[in-house]
């Protein structure tokens, strides 16, 4: 069986897309180019490639539109290409689902190494939740594998959250940061912290990850973005899980 990994490049610029297609080629990538957002929404959703480096900027359906109609049918990794560095685009982008950014003009070095830094963690959340899936068949179910606040239910076991009986379909890292959150519910956890605790890497202070994951995990729990209530920001030092709010 084959182990290439597909990427999808949405990008309307043909001479970049083309520079682009073949440098990550010689990297053993398979490399499938789109040049419009009207049809990378059909062609993301239909091929799920590992990844998707998404321009900004496209015809027909601009890159932030996209993301948001694929993020729900498509559970890998996207990575939005920015052509300034204004910061309410990179934050939009990684509020509706976007799971990391690269600003142009493009070092084609730099989007390389964002590429697999992006794949390394998606291998080890899945990985994460095989390991879970295998376990549950030959061992019980302990109590402190599973919480409940409230109407707030997660089950570290299954990787399944609740929410008033409703299945709440976060993807394996976002249950895994939800998780290490509960477990140290009225404590503030530094992005480093957090970062650590799901992939075992060094936060370098750039890393957008876990601000993403976060926007994704107060939507998914209906937890108001402007004025969320059960994950709050504490400014300056991270995030906390409040118990008393579900």
């Amino acid at each position: 069986m084959s182990n290439i990994q597909t990427i999808m490049l949405v990008e309307d610029d043909d001479k970049l897309a083309s520079l682009l297609q073949n440098y990550l080629s010689n990297f053993g990538f398979a490399v499938v180019v789109v040049h419009s957002g009207i049809d990378a929404v059909e062609q993301i959703v239909t091929i799920q490639p590992s990844l998707v480096v998404l321009d900004l900027m496209l015809p027909g359906l601009d890159g932030l539109s996209v993301c948001r109609k694929v993020r729900n049918q498509f559970s890998g990794q996207i990575l939005m290409l920015t052509a300034s560095g204004d910061d309410m685009d990179q934050v939009a982008a990684l509020e509706i689902g976007a799971d990391d950014f690269v600003q142009k003009p493009i070092q084609p070095r730099v989007l390389l190494a964002r590429i697999k830094n992006l794949l390394r963690r998606e291998q080890g959340s899945t990985e994460v939740t095989q390991s879970a899936e295998l376990n549950q068949v030959s061992q019980p179910i302990h109590s402190n594998k599973e919480k409940v606040f409230g109407a707030l239910w997660l089950n570290e076991s299954l990787q399944r959250c609740k929410l008033n009986d409703e299945l709440v379909p976060l993807t394996p890292s976002e249950f895994l940061l939800l998780w290490h959150l509960a477990k140290h519910a009225e404590q503030v956890l530094s992005r480093e912290e957090l970062l650590q605790s799901l992939r075992n890497i060094e936060y370098d202070g750039l890393d957008r990850s876990v601000d993403n994951k976060i926007a994704q995990i107060r939507k998914k729990l209906k937890d108001d973005a402007n004025r969320p209530q059960g994950v709050i920001t504490v400014r300056g030092k991270g995030y906390m899980f409040v118990p008393d709010y579900w």
